[in-house]
């Protein structure tokens, strides 16, 4: 079983970023890619458990945010977090690196390599 999950969308430069760091540091990845396979309310929620970020930087403010006419100030908790992402997996930021009980948002970009080796 792989020590690292990425939550991965290929169709974004900094998550295939990630998956090239994973490459090179030779690590064994187990790979999600989570609009295919979106995450269930407790598994989002177990997420934000480890996560090291604010769970409010779980949520991408993209323009689809803005065109559901949603407000930032209302995705702070994890529990609104949770919902959010369930009802709108895209708005899942990406990527998501996981290894053991800490996971990070991949963003920036230089985050990544430390994570992995970590």
């Amino acid at each position: 079983m792989a020590d690292l999950t990425v939550f991965h969308n290929p169709n974004c430069s900094t998550s295939r970023y990630a998956m090239d760091e994973v490459a090179s540091a030779g690590a064994d990845a187990e790979v999600v890619q989570y609009l295919k396979a979106p995450l269930d309310r407790q598994g989002i929620l177990d997420l934000i458990a480890k996560l090291e970020d604010p769970p409010a930087d779980l949520v991408r403010k993209d323009g689809f945010f803005k065109e559901q006419g949603l407000d930032e100030a209302d995705y702070t908790t994890p529990e609104a977090v949770a919902d959010l992402l369930v009802e709108h997996p895209r708005l899942m930021q990406r990527p998501v690196l996981v290894k053991g009980d800490k996971a990070i948002i991949g963003r920036p970009k230089d985050r990544v390599p430390a994570f992995i080796a970590g």
